[in-house]
Parts: structure tokens; C-alpha cells; sequence
């Protein structure tokens, strides 16, 4: 049997134990994910089309891995105007295996709720040991947790904030997304070192080719 799902804006055909790379969808590794939009069934030349998608059906699949497409580069330039844009894109992936096509609106089999029950188990065994250790020991450590977590990647220099829109591809949300991170001013991105450029190209949505044009731009930006 196979089926036509839609997620992520795009249309995959698929049966069972297909290893397949789809946009993002949330899920840790070895997580069960439920995909909705089915948009036909088969089986050889019987085939049921939706309208647009198919009442009670369902496709299961396993999360593999997490992880980014290759950088696609978008640059555009404009004749005798000296004006040059480039920018970049890495696609967030997702790579999954498909378990089960459901129809008819059926459950997914006991095999797949095993799965969820055996990662609940460790988690209820968790829970249990902290009940039991003291509550003062608790606290600093979620406390500790969250504040590593909210630590920003750089240190904002002090003084007035440079207007990074100024610089061609960054706009008022990925100048705000810099600024949560500590990256405030012109002089600051036009230092920035290789080391630094993978640092935000890891834990960022941008590519290292696209902070490297802005690091370029920031240098003349800096000088006035």
C-alpha cells in the first residue's frame, strides 16, 4: 500500500519503512509523528483520492534524524546601479521513516504506543528520584539550567545601538534575533571572526555565507 501526504508545503508519495527528508516538524529522535494530510491511498491499481485530503487517514513515521539542507545562495544585481544582494538560506530537515498508513480512522498499532510507554517510564522513574531527593537541591540546578539556556552567544559592547537594517538582508526580525544574541552594533559584526560566523551559523537561521556578506558590508558601515 502507499499514500500521498502533503507536510511542509510540499507532496511525497510513500509506503511503509520509506526513509524520507521533509521540512522540520518537531520531534526528537526516535519520537512517533503523526502526518494528517493524506491526499490519496493505494494499493496497485486501486486507488482513493481526497478531496483534498482523505477522511480518517493517517501516516506514521519515525523521527532518524534532525538536522539542515545545503545553502542555497540567492544574488541578484543590478545593472549600472552598483547594487548587489546576496543572500542565504539553509533549510531546516527533517529525516524520518514511515511506520504505518492508517485508514478508516484506526489507531496506531500497540508497537508504536510501546515506544511512547517505554520513554514515559524513564520519565516517571525521574520524577520519582526527585520527589525523593531534598526540594533545596532542586532549585539552584532548574535555576542554573535556565539561566545556560537564556545566555546569549555574545556580549553586547556598550553605548547606542547601531540600526542593523541599514545592512542589505537584515531585517527588523533578524535585527532583533541579533540583538537577543548580543550582536548590537556595526564595529561588532565587522569583527566578527570565522569562528564566531560558525558559532551563529549553528545555533542561528543563517548561513555562514550570508553573515559573511554582512560582516563585509558592516566594515564600511563602521569607518563612517
Amino acid at each position: 500500500m502507499f499514500a500521498v501526504i502533503k507536510t511542509g508545503g510540499k507532496q511525497y508519495r510513500v509506503a511503509a519503512n520509506d526513509l524520507l527528508k521533509i521540512e522540520k516538524v518537531e520531534g526528537q529522535v526516535g519520537d512517533i509523528v503523526e502526518i494528517g494530510h493524506v491526499l490519496a491511498h493505494g494499493e496497485g491499481e486501486n486507488v482513493t483520492f481526497g478531496a483534498p485530503f482523505v477522511d480518517g487517514a493517517m501516516v506514521t513515521a519515525e523521527v532518524v534524524e534532525q538536522g539542515k539542507n545545503r545553502t542555497v545562495i540567492a544574488f541578484k544585481k543590478r545593472r549600472r546601479q552598483n547594487s548587489r544582494r546576496k543572500i542565504g538560506h539553509r533549510q531546516l530537515l527533517t529525516t524520518v521513516r514511515i511506520a504505518e498508513i492508517l485508514l478508516g480512522g484506526a489507531k496506531p498499532t500497540k508497537k508504536v504506543a510501546a515506544k511512547t510507554e517505554a520513554k514515559a517510564e524513564p520519565a516517571a522513574k525521574t520524577e520519582a528520584k526527585a520527589e525523593a531527593a531534598p526540594k533545596t537541591e532542586a532549585a539552584p540546578k532548574k535555576e542554573a539550567k535556565a539561566t545556560e539556556t537564556a545566555a546569549p552567544l555574545f556580549k553586547a559592547p556598550k553605548g547606542e545601538p547601531d540600526d542593523l537594517t541599514v545592512i542589505k538582508g537584515i531585517g527588523p526580525v533578524a535585527a532583533g534575533q541579533l540583538n537577543e544574541q548580543g550582536i548590537t552594533t556595526f564595529a561588532q559584526i565587522a569583527k566578527l571572526t570565522d569562528k564566531d560566523i560558525a558559532k551563529i551559523d549553528e545555533h542561528m537561521p543563517f548561513s555562514a555565507d550570508q553573515i559573511t556578506d554582512w560582516r563585509e558590508q558592516a566594515k564600511e558601515l563602521a569607518k563612517k
